[in-house]
């Protein structure tokens, strides 16, 4: 079986305990155990010894350098990285180290909680298949700096009602990267489990960190 290790904490707003205790019970569906640390000081080589993927839950924040070089050494080495949202996408802002691991960065959410369409792009890949391709989402719409390596797997469009320069941007919303030897998948949505609970999203979110832990082909 496929250990998974949560990093839980930062701004509250994102509800990181709750959230994360909704994808530790759809993980059980998909056979992966989960652990989880509420310190970042605890992280280091030990500790990460024996896990498949990480899935920081963790906004904003700071990541020691130790502690940054123990993940990226992990997960170059065939370690997996994954999560949603903020918890992930908007962690750890002045680490440059983890932003080249996750793929991208949050920037704004023009309009706070909106309603928009999620399209998927149309890419075989087993955490969208046999998934709806497009579904409605009411949540904070990211706007994100990405690296353009990325695998995209669903993009939003932005309506540019609440920000005229973002119009016609159309945006990643989910993609999947390699850091070295690791597997790093992401999903934007998932501010409070109002959103993040509902579906496909929780089975998208899940199945990111099962395809990242090496179990979902």
């Amino acid at each position: 079986m496929k250990t998974a290790l949560f990093l839980i904490g930062g701004w509250d707003g994102h509800q990181p305990q709750p959230c994360s205790d909704l994808v530790i019970n759809r993980l059980k569906d998909l056979r992966l155990e989960s652990r989880q640390v509420h310190a970042l000081d605890q992280i280091n080589d030990r500790m990460l010894e024996g896990i498949d993927v990480i899935v920081p839950c963790w906004t904003m924040g700071e990541l020691g350098h130790e502690q940054t070089v123990a993940l990226e050494r992990h997960i170059r080495a065939g370690c997996g990285l994954a999560g949603w949202h903020g918890g992930m996408g908007d962690a750890f802002r002045a680490n440059t180290e983890y932003q080249f691991m996750v793929g991208g960065q949050f920037v704004a959410h023009p309009g706070n909680i909106i309603d928009y369409i999620v399209e998927l792009t149309g890419v075989e890949h087993p955490i969208t298949k046999d998934m709806p391709s497009r579904f409605n989402v009411r949540s904070e719409q990211y706007y994100m700096h990405i690296d353009p390596g990325n695998s995209v797997l669903a993009t939003t469009t932005f309506s540019g009602d609440h920000a005229p320069w973002t119009r016609g941007v159309r945006m990643p919303v989910i993609w999947t990267r390699h850091h070295g030897a690791g597997r790093v998948a992401y999903c934007s949505i998932g501010h409070t489990t109002d959103d993040l609970g509902t579906e496909p999203v929780l089975d998208l979110v899940s199945r990111g960190i099962a395809w990242a832990a090496g179990a979902l082909e």
